[in-house]
């Protein structure tokens, strides 16, 4: 089993654009979970069977037949952000990116931005964020999606962090120097 540190090091050999010792996830104890406590154990077993046929559906090419399985679940259960967020994905895909938007911001809001649903929106979010070359947005939902633990989230923070972007441009010059220096003219 890897030490901490040898972790920080792999890290720092195989993502040389984080800083040393910043190893995703290290203190992530467990699994980010959705708190469904509250509701009806009987409406959410329900709801979630929904989603569960929704997301098959999408896999199997049935878009409309999953957005309106995911939109009973939202109508079974409002305040449950999991169904706001498999919508959105099926909303992104049928080519409506207000709606996306809209149940990812509703997803956003109901998780109360904790969870496996807040991180997943975020992402979903930063990424449509990005595609509209919103990217002071995107790097804000990526940031909070990758303190929630999403590696890929981290990773596209770091591509949008533009003082990274120049540190990186100028570690890139220095290590080309010193491949490649270029000799004195000797005149």
């Amino acid at each position: 089993m890897a030490s901490a540190h040898d972790r920080a090091v792999l890290q720092a050999i195989f993502n040389p654009t984080t800083p040393f010792g910043d190893v995703p996830a290290l203190n992530q104890e467990e699994e980010l979970i959705d708190d469904d406590r509250g509701f009806d154990t009987e409406l959410l077993k329900q709801v979630k069977e929904l989603e569960m046929r929704g997301v098959s559906a999408a896999e199997a090419g049935e878009l409309q037949t999953a957005l309106q399985l995911f939109s009973q679940a939202v109508h079974i259960l409002p305040q449950r952000a999991s169904a706001y967020n498999n919508r959105a994905q099926a909303l992104r895909l049928l080519g409506d990116t207000a709606g996306a938007l809209q149940d990812l911001n509703q997803a956003i809001s109901l998780s109360g931005g904790t969870g496996r649903s807040a991180c997943q929106a975020l992402v979903q979010r930063g990424l449509l964020r990005r595609l509209a070359c919103q990217n002071d947005e995107a790097r804000v939902d990526f940031e909070k999606a990758a303190a929630l633990g999403s590696e890929f989230a981290r990773q596209q923070a770091v591509l949008l962090n533009p003082y990274a972007a120049l540190c990186n441009k100028m570690l890139s010059e220095v290590i080309n120097n010193l491949r490649n220096p270029e000799l004195p003219d000797m005149q």
